[in-house]
């Protein structure tokens, strides 16, 4: 007698489900929360409380979000280390690709908890019980929004303000290659709910802080040109940061000088830690058809094709003379 073939499950149904038999959720990005991870966070932590579950996020102090951190939601984030001290069951990342890369009092919960993994980095080391991965999504944020739709959540104002940001901030406005048509179809899903999108446009993108400015007029002052054009570079030292008293947050769109310089094919922008000076950030930012995962991989980092970053346990010098002849060999190659 033949058995009936078991039905493959997705993973949108097998996370749902997962859902169902959790008492108490706990949702966490990435350390140093971008507008992607953010606004993931706060949509399905509101999306679940209203659906029913017990849900909470993890994340930084509002002061501490930069730019998205004015969003709705943001005043009921915990702090990762009194997560830490909580009982949850289930753990639900976004936008974190690996668990080295969530904030270090949550790493524990990856081996306490059923694991959740939302997220769009090609990097991803499928550290969840159950992974829903997808390279090909604008964002985390266009998953969760594909998971309400699927679970048949209620969306309102709140959550897709919150979702709006992660897709804008990840697609850089729908402008970068990841905007797909799938990415426009959510984004007008969105709009239903009465996103304000001139607000949000000028909180984020035409409203800088004075710390802001400060850092990139130091950025500016450090802008390295190499290989005529190709390879552009800037730093901030810790003296900068202590001297504009802001931090990495304050400093997330200084990328974009290097990257707009006409003819640039790789951006850097490297970042001496003020926590330890033995380590320095490095963001990676390249233009088609180079894949900024590959430098990125190279120190131990990810991200996606275009954008990535790493952290190298070697101080400012000698951090950037070790990528800068990592990028020579491999344009030259």
């Amino acid at each position: 007698m033949l058995h009936a073939r078991q039905k493959k499950t997705t993973p949108a149904e097998d996370i749902l489900r997962a859902f169902k038999g959790a008492k108490s959720i706990l949702i966490s990005g990435h350390i140093r929360t971008d507008g992607d991870s953010l606004g993931s966070m706060i949509a399905l932590a509101h999306l679940l409380n209203r659906a029913g579950f017990k849900a909470v996020a993890a994340g930084e102090r509002r002061e501490e979000l930069g730019a998205p951190g004015f969003l709705r939601g943001t005043e009921r984030l915990i702090r990762p280390a009194a997560a830490a001290k909580m009982r949850f069951d289930l753990l639900v990342t976004v936008d974190c690709g690996a668990v080295d890369r969530l904030p270090p009092p949550l790493q524990n919960a990856v081996k306490t908890c059923t694991v959740v993994n939302l997220d769009h980095h090609v990097t991803n080391t499928r550290f969840g019980t159950f992974n829903w991965v997808d390279p090909k999504a604008s964002s985390t944020g266009e998953i969760v929004w594909r998971l309400a739709r699927k679970a048949k959540w209620a969306l309102d104002d709140i959550a897709a303000e919150a979702l709006w940001v992660a897709i804008i901030t990840d697609t850089g406005r729908f402008a970068y290659d990841m905007t797909k048509p799938a990415t426009l179809r959510c984004a007008a899903d969105l709009l239903r709910y009465g996103v304000r999108t001139p607000f949000i446009n000028d909180t984020i993108y035409a409203s800088f802080s004075a710390v802001n400015i400060e850092l990139k007029r130091r950025a500016f002052k450090t802008l390295e040109i190499l290989n005529h054009g190709e390879i552009a570079s800037v730093t901030l030292t810790r003296k900068d940061f202590e001297a504009a008293g802001g931090a990495k947050v304050d400093a997330e769109d200084v990328i974009d000088i290097p990257r707009s310089l006409a003819g640039n094919r790789v951006a850097l922008c490297f970042y001496e830690s003020r926590e330890n000076p033995l380590e320095t950030r490095v963001s990676i930012r390249t233009h088609t058809p180079l894949d900024a995962t590959v430098l990125a991989k190279r120190f131990g980092g990810g991200g996606h094709p275009r954008a990535g970053g790493c952290t190298i346990n070697a101080p400012l010098r000698q951090a950037r003379k070790l990528v800068l002849e990592a990028v020579r060999e491999w344009l030259h190659d």
